[in-house]
């Protein structure tokens, strides 16, 4: 019953009397700037901590941490 409640607070703010048009506007416009920087971090961190965990491994843990390293470096270079 608590999350129904939430939710209907939340969406009231969108409806009539809700959140004028300049705030939802700025809402989007932070959303949007912030989201390829999330977005490649949501990629990076998981092969990141695979990285990590597969270095414990003997003889190829260390070349397969240094693979998905040198790719999560990349996928953080693009430009988004």
């Amino acid at each position: 019953m608590a999350i129904a409640g939430r939710f209907k607070s939340i969406a009231s703010k969108f409806g009539p009397g809700g959140l004028r048009g300049s705030q939802l506007l700025l809402v989007l416009m932070v959303g949007l700037s912030t989201s390829g920087c999330l977005l490649t971090k949501a990629v990076t961190v998981p092969m990141r901590v695979v990285g990590a965990a597969t270095s414990a491994v003997p003889v190829v843990g260390g070349v397969v941490d240094t693979m998905l390293d040198t790719a999560a470096d990349s996928v953080d270079e693009i430009p988004l």
